[in-house]
């Protein structure tokens, strides 16, 4: 396999060997009950023969951002994600350190942190991350995290300048600064300029540029504990890749899309799945069952699931 029609074809089968059209179809709790364990057999399935390719361990983190229509916080990266870690590492042989498919939109960055810092401490830094389509933001910053990143032609990181509040932090630090310089050069500008500072709350600004300075320094760490280290000019490598990725200025928006190419060429270590025809399909395969997964079951915000279940 390894598109999602093919996906979906098998996924239908399976329904009709399960039985589903012998079903009342007024038992709806019986159809979404089936069609549930379907899919729930299907991932597995999918991320054990991952397993027995790699000899890894394997956890999937997919979110329902891109289908999900209704704001729900949930879809992001939050500290309720540590529950769910811990419950997919529980009982994994760490010594076969840990592949990691992330589907996400990013989230909030202490959470990152504290997901990051335990996922190091269970594997010793042994882990690498899949990116099979999206992981923007601080899913970015945990691709950043490991020794290296998995990526197809499709695939995408993002920028990591953080968002605070719901706007870009870098932005609204160049807004101010902005906002003064052009009040030093007339005073008639900042009647204008009065309309947007006083949205900002007190110490508002401050708080930007200290969730600023957090990514950076967060992602700046850990490249040099991981990615890169042992590397003598680990230093330059960090800086130019941070210099990119870090800077709300070079990306222009927040959610640029960096593809695998343009990942290599700012220094970080980039496989190509398609180097490996059994693994491209593997990967592909798990992502177009979760993708199926969440089409399927209208309610489903994110899963966090591991090769054994």
């Amino acid at each position: 396999m390894g598109n999602f029609t093919e996906v979906e074809q098998e996924f239908n089968q399976k329904l009709n060997i399960s039985g589903i059209q012998s079903i009342d179809l007024r038992s709806q709790e019986k159809i979404n009950m089936l069609i549930n364990n379907t899919l729930l057999s299907m991932r597995i399935e999918a991320l054990k023969k991952l397993s027995q390719k790699t000899n890894r361990n394997v956890i999937c983190y997919y979110s329902a951002w891109l289908q999900s229509n209704n704001g729900n916080p949930d879809v992001m990266i939050n500290d309720s994600d540590m529950n769910g870690f811990m419950n997919a590492i529980n009982k994994m042989d760490k010594t076969k350190g840990l592949d990691l498919i992330l589907h996400t939109p990013g989230g909030v960055t202490t959470a990152t942190e504290s997901i990051v810092n335990y996922i190091k401490k269970c594997f010793n830094n042994n882990f690498r991350v899949i990116v099979p389509h999206m992981a923007m933001s601080a899913g970015t910053m945990i691709a950043c995290a490991s020794k290296s990143i998995l990526m197809g032609k499709q695939s995408s990181l993002g920028p990591i300048d953080p968002q605070y509040r719901g706007v870009a932090a870098e932005g609204v630090i160049e807004e101010f600064k902005r906002a003064l310089a052009d009040t030093i050069q007339d005073t008639k500008n900042s009647l204008i300029w009065k309309e947007i500072i006083q949205q900002y709350r007190p110490t508002f600004v401050g708080e930007c540029e200290n969730v600023i300075k957090l990514s950076y320094d967060l992602v700046e760490n850990w490249l040099k504990d991981n990615m890169f280290r042992g590397y003598k000019n680990k230093n330059d490598i960090v800086k130019h890749i941070l210099d990119e990725l870090a800077s709300h200025k070079k990306s222009k928006v927040h959610d640029k899309h960096y593809d695998s190419t343009k990942c290599k060429n700012l220094g970080l270590k980039i496989y190509d799945i398609e180097k490996d025809q059994e693994l491209q399909d593997l990967i592909l395969t798990i992502h177009h069952t979760y993708i199926l997964s969440i089409y399927r079951i209208p309610l489903l915000i994110k899963l966090i699931e591991n090769q054994n279940g």
